[in-house]
């Protein structure tokens, strides 16, 4: 179904940077398999079966909100809320491609196989 957003679009009037983020972070979830993109109209979710990442776009940066099963101890998190019994929400602020680092392709990936 056609809602009328489009990846792209989540761009316009950003700093260029944050493109390049998002493209980075594409490009390296989809190394864990297919990854369906699934524009709203305050995000983009990135889709197994269902969401495991969501990424809003700010004029310099994106926020990352990764679903998971358990708690995150990192200073990276900035903000992390229980939706369920098993299930958390975290948010994670990216200002640059390299903040796509080791540590949260993990994140992702777990993420990746809790929505399969």
């Amino acid at each position: 179904m056609d809602n009328g957003f489009t990846v792209n679009g989540h761009f316009e009037g950003k700093d260029p940077i944050v493109k390049k983020i998002y493209q980075h972070l594409s490009k390296h979830a989809r190394l864990f398999g297919k990854v369906k993109e699934d524009p709203k109209k305050t995000s983009i979710h990135l889709n197994n079966v269902t969401a495991f990442a969501g990424i809003a776009t700010r004029k310099n940066a994106i926020i990352l909100t990764i679903k998971s099963d358990q708690e995150f101890d990192s200073p990276r998190i900035h903000k992390s809320e229980q939706t369920s019994a098993r299930r958390f929400h975290h948010e994670v602020k990216l200002t640059a491609p390299s903040d796509v680092d080791a540590e949260l392709l993990g994140w992702l990936k777990k993420a990746y196989s809790l929505s399969a």
